[in-house]
């Protein structure tokens, strides 16, 4: 339905001052301090999970040495999504002069619509992290206490869900240290940020900046900090919907991804049969994570 006269009465007084609800800020790319951005050609991707090899035996003096099968573990598929939206405005409302001032004002709000769905969708990978019903690659939920592995289930999850504090936020740490392979073999990954919703920027503050122990009364150093465990600190996405719920990013390659196929286009015409012109924007692209190695999260105590 196009944007008509009737719709806009007030744009036609004259005297009119000011305009607004079409002007707010907003938080943009948010998703970028979470997702790495690939480009991609093609209507999905597919990663797979390689199980390398487990711990070597001995060899006998004499005897045969032991060969072992490496295999694939799972895929992780990103499909894209068309994201879309259009706009139009009667050819009256043009001629009665609206074009000018309503074209560049909700060509914006177009544009704020585009990237505020795109942090909905980039936030859904976390605000569904503990649901079955949004598996990963390997069926299980991306934060799970049952992710299958040749070696048996692994977890990148509390054993007991907490909220943000000290010892929850050390003992995640300790959890991200001791994460392993397919095999079972050790990894060198660590925590390099924590996420978080705005809920808990205040204590996220307090239990990782402070200089000594927060809410404390003895000297004891802050140990996240001084030890730099999480090297990037905290960030904010105000995208997420859990209150309670927190992350820790680490550094596990081929984690979180985002896949641009085709990056945002807007277009204009005008409709031979109306009269009206028509505005509209539009992008693919998918959100997804390959190895569920690269978060460790809690839903919180609540």
């Amino acid at each position: 339905m196009a944007i008509s006269r009737a719709q806009l009465a007030k744009e036609l007084e004259p005297g009119l001052n000011a305009l607004f609800g079409l002007e707010y800020d907003r938080y943009e790319n948010e998703h970028s301090e979470i997702f790495e951005e690939e480009s991609s050609d093609r209507a999905f991707e597919e990663e797979v999970m390689l199980g390398g090899f487990s711990t070597a035996p001995v060899k006998n003096e004499g005897g045969a040495i032991s060969f072992d099968d490496a295999q694939e573990t799972y895929t992780a598929r990103y499909t894209h999504e068309t994201i879309a939206l259009a706009f139009s405005i009667t050819e009256e409302a043009i001629e009665d002069n609206l074009y000018d001032r309503l074209a560049s004002r909700y060509t914006k709000a177009l544009a704020r619509s585009m990237a505020q769905t795109k942090q909905i969708k980039a936030a859904g990978i976390l605000n569904n992290a503990f649901s079955t019903d949004n598996p990963v690659g390997d069926g299980a939920a991306l934060c799970s206490s049952a992710h299958p592995s040749i070696s048996g289930n692994q977890r990148n999850q509390l054993s007991t869900a907490s909220d943000l504090n000290e010892t929850s936020l050390e003992q995640m740490l300790i959890d991200v240290a001791g994460l392993t392979d397919e095999r079972g073999l050790k990894i060198a990954v660590r925590g390099t940020k924590l996420i978080i919703p705005k809920e808990l920027q205040f204590i996220a503050e307090r239990v990782i900046n402070s200089n000594l122990r927060s809410g404390t009364a003895d000297n004891d150093t802050n140990a996240v900090r001084s030890m730099g465990m999480l090297p990037e600190g905290a960030v904010v996405n105000h995208f997420l919907t859990d209150t309670d719920a927190f992350f820790i990013k680490t550094d596990a390659p081929n984690g979180f991804k985002f896949f641009n196929r085709s990056p945002l286009k807007t277009a204009m015409e005008g409709d031979f049969d109306t009269g009206n012109m028509r505005f509209k924007a539009r992008e693919r692209y998918s959100f997804g994570v390959s190895d569920w190695r690269c978060v460790f999260g809690t839903a919180g105590a609540a």
